[in-house]
């Protein structure tokens, strides 16, 4: 039985954390570490503009020596998102993460609002938890 991104939400919540495209990045660090998590998605108002990572701090301000106090969650933040529904399968959340290397996909619901944030390690426990499923089915079937 093929594991769905509602049955995600349904588990871990549908609450994310933002912050805006005028932040600075220093903000967005400090709520990521207050509430350790790895990305931040970028809100301009209800839309979604984009999506702050450690990677991205890493690469475009340490190590071009910018300032996190002075530079612009804006300036940095990744603008090409990759989003998936409630309806898409773990599966097909694993092969975008992995074509893509990306660690983090904003779930939109029907009418393209966002209803959920999921990480990588959201993905690999629905499939290890799938695949338990598939090993208790096939026991059963071979036992009867």
């Amino acid at each position: 039985m093929q594991r769905m991104v509602s049955g995600i939400l349904d588990d871990k919540g549908t609450a994310v954390w933002s912050v805006g495209p005028e932040n600075t990045v220093f903000d967005a660090l400090e709520l990521m570490a207050d509430h350790n998590i790895g990305a931040l998605l970028v809100l301009d108002g209800d839309d979604l503009v984009g999506i702050l990572s450690e990677r991205d701090y890493a690469r475009k301000v340490i190590l071009l020596e910018r300032g996190s106090k002075k530079t612009r969650v804006s300036e940095i933040m990744t603008t090409e998102i990759r989003t998936v529904g409630s309806a898409s399968t773990v599966a097909e959340c694993m092969e975008l993460m992995t074509e893509h290397r990306i660690r983090h996909l904003p779930v939109l619901d029907d009418d393209g609002r966002l209803a959920g944030l999921i990480s990588i390690g959201d993905v690999v426990k629905a499939m290890i938890a799938q695949q338990r499923d598939m090993i208790t089915q096939l026991e059963r079937y071979i036992t009867t």
